[in-house]
């Protein structure tokens, strides 16, 4: 792969991932990342270690709010495409501090967007999410399904990047994909997620909070599938598109702990808590266009998924 990508969020879960990947694959590599304090900047500085041995990655620490910083990295870099993952995430805490995911997700992206005009980069990757589908009642989700009703400020901000994009995309001839990612797990998850934080909980014997009965259901989607899904769009950039990237297979909330009570060997102890504002019932990714389009084929079931998951958790501690 001969181009040079500007990831940002590179340090997290999924940036790490896909930065590890790029270089293997021969790509040069510009990493952006905040370190914010959402979750330990340590274990980001961890999760990019690896990264920083090679020679074909430099990693950059700063905001993509900051106009000067973002537009010194492209004045001093001949960057190809931008993977434009950086964002502050999660539902729950969005309806907390909604402003700040605001400025981030929506003032972050223009900034790179108008950046990238203005330096000539033609290809932009962003990562959208399976939120902005609210509760939509149609299953599977499919691309062209009504996504005008997100119930969460961080749904709402995610919407809002498709559309700056697309705005792009019509004004400047970007070629600019938006892919909506459906629960990515695997090693090096956030610690604030169900699977990590379930896993963290039933290894120490303490009670799991689980909202609602059990019956929620979601599109669980292994690391390596994502990052497949993202390098297949890095290679098939062109125009405006939307695609899902999940593992088209739900799994329902209480299936779920069962699952990671074999991978752990012990059982659970469930706090019952009402349902939270701000989830949604159920995700379905319909991934027929990424398949066509991207070559995407997901591969891990959940089971093998949380198998290696819960290795990596091990090891870890």
């Amino acid at each position: 792969m001969n181009m040079k990508i500007l990831v940002t969020g590179a340090a997290g879960f999924i940036g790490s991932h896909l930065c590890e990947r790029l270089l293997t694959d021969g790509a040069e590599v510009v990493g952006l990342d905040s370190f914010d304090e959402f979750y330990s900047p340590a274990i980001k500085r961890s999760n990019i270690a690896e990264c920083l041995e090679h020679k074909s990655f430099s990693l950059i620490e700063g905001d993509i709010r900051d106009v000067e910083c973002v537009a010194g990295i492209l004045s001093r870099n001949n960057i190809n495409v931008i993977v434009h993952l950086a964002a502050r995430a999660g539902v729950r805490p969005s309806i907390e501090q909604p402003l700040l995911y605001q400025d981030v997700n929506i003032n972050g992206t223009m900034v790179l967007l108008e950046a990238a005009k203005e330096y000539g980069i033609r290809k932009f990757i962003f990562a959208s999410s399976s939120s902005v589908y609210g509760n939509n009642k149609k299953v599977p989700f499919a691309e062209t399904d009504n996504v005008d009703y997100p119930i969460s400020p961080y749904a709402a901000t995610k919407k809002a990047g498709e559309l700056i994009c697309h705005t792009y995309h019509h004004l400047y001839d970007m070629d600019i994909m938006c892919l909506r990612f459906f629960t990515v797990y695997g090693p090096r998850q956030r610690p604030d997620l169900a699977i990590h934080k379930f896993a963290r909980l039933i290894e120490t014997g303490e009670p799991i909070p689980v909202f609602g009965d059990g019956s929620m259901r979601r599109d669980f989607t292994y690391i390596d599938d994502i990052i497949q899904g993202v390098m297949g769009a890095i290679e098939y950039c062109e125009g405006y598109e939307i695609y899902n990237l999940g593992e088209s297979r739900p799994v329902r909330l209480d299936e779920l702990i069962g699952e990671i009570e074999k991978a752990l060997g012990k059982k659970a102890i469930i706090n019952r808590q009402p349902v939270q504002p701000g989830d949604v019932v159920q995700t379905y990714a319909d991934v027929a266009k990424a398949k066509a389009k991207l070559g995407y084929n997901p591969q891990t079931d959940i089971a093998d998924g949380l198998r290696i998951f819960v290795e990596w958790f091990r090891n870890k501690r």
